[in-house]
């Protein structure tokens, strides 16, 4: 079990933004930033109270703001814990890991499948290349905090046959990509979500038909060639994309 952890937060008493809240928001902005870890308890109410000078209704409404929004949890016996928050990911041309590096969620890759294979109808149109032509064929877990996030799948083409099984453990593929002087510049995305298969529940630590999001991309570099096919699919509870929408 983990320790109890301290948590500081600084409170202006003479904001309109009610006090429950300020410390909500602090306590979320703390778990961002990593300085909270999932796992970790926090102090019990009655001291987190005292030490903010709060009522303990008050402190009470914040911690279950945060419950609520599913980053911490109530356990009997236990007290309150931080568990793995959503994570918020803009919807743009970005790699998973590199994503997860900037947001200190300590990325890692469980590669599953690593190879050459003939390319199907769907991977031939998609990559521009003949039906039967051999292709790389990846197919990854991604942790983030040692917890399973995403099944990833994905078809690139056969000069990028060197990238192997160690190397995708330790670098994203993105990364790998671009280590070779492909320079990644459109996309296009699909974005969906279906019922968790066993095999997909299995690996993802998921209950069986538990929601997924999915999302689809085929990627082209600079010289307007696809260099990938991308098929994964994430947890829904722990991952959300973002977009901004503008009108015209």
């Amino acid at each position: 079990m983990s320790a109890v952890t301290a948590v500081d937060v600084v409170l202006d008493r003479s904001s309109p933004i009610p006090l429950y809240f300020q410390v909500a928001r602090q306590i979320e902005s703390a778990i961002e930033r990593g300085e909270l870890l999932p796992g970790q308890r926090l102090d019990n109410e009655i001291d987190l109270a005292d030490r903010f000078g709060l009522s303990r209704p008050t402190l009470r409404k914040a911690i279950e703001e945060l419950v609520a929004k599913g980053l911490l949890v109530r356990k009997r016996g236990v007290g309150t814990q931080v568990v793995q928050g959503q994570l918020n990911r803009p919807v743009e041309l970005s790699s998973l890991h590199d994503d997860l590096t900037k947001t200190l969620q300590r990325p890692s890759t469980r590669v599953i499948s690593c190879g050459m294979v003939p390319a199907d109808a769907e991977v031939s149109l998609a990559l521009g290349v003949p039906a039967g032509e051999t292709v790389l064929a990846i197919e990854r877990v991604r942790l983030a905090r040692d917890e399973p996030l995403a099944l990833m799948r994905n078809w690139l083409p056969a000069a990028f046959s060197d990238i192997t099984s160690e190397a995708l453990t330790q670098r994203g593929l993105y990364e790998l990509m671009r280590a070779v002087g492909v320079h990644m510049r459109i996309a296009n995305q699909r974005i969906g979500a279906i019922a968790a298969s066993p095999a997909q529940a299995r690996l993802l630590g998921a209950k069986r038909g538990a929601p997924l999001l999915t999302m689809e991309r085929i990627t082209y570099d600079d010289t307007g060639a696809p260099v990938e096919l991308g098929r994964h699919v994430y947890r829904a509870e722990t991952y959300t994309f973002q977009t901004t929408v503008v009108g015209r």
